[in-house]
């Protein structure tokens, strides 16, 4: 499936220092996924001592990346 990073996500990757492939990964290979607002799937995958969440929604044929962020491990406990 097509992955299409919004340019909002693009500057939240460049203000956390998170490469596209991550990004990538994560939606590919999540360590766990949550359900979040609107229908949203918020795809985490562990990176050292962090937890990256990238929130992402389904159109017909991509997932389109909404926002990305770090966040501490211990708040998200995966």
């Amino acid at each position: 499936m097509k992955i299409k990073i919004l340019r909002h996500s693009r500057q939240r990757m460049e203000a956390y220092n998170v490469e596209e492939r991550l990004v990538e990964d994560a939606l590919r290979n999540p360590d766990t996924e949550v359900t979040g607002a609107a229908g949203r799937r918020i795809a985490q995958k562990r990176l050292n001592g962090y937890v990256l969440r990238v929130i992402d929604e389904k159109e017909l044929n991509a997932k389109v990346v909404i926002t990305v962020y770090k966040a501490r491990r211990e708040r998200y406990q995966i």
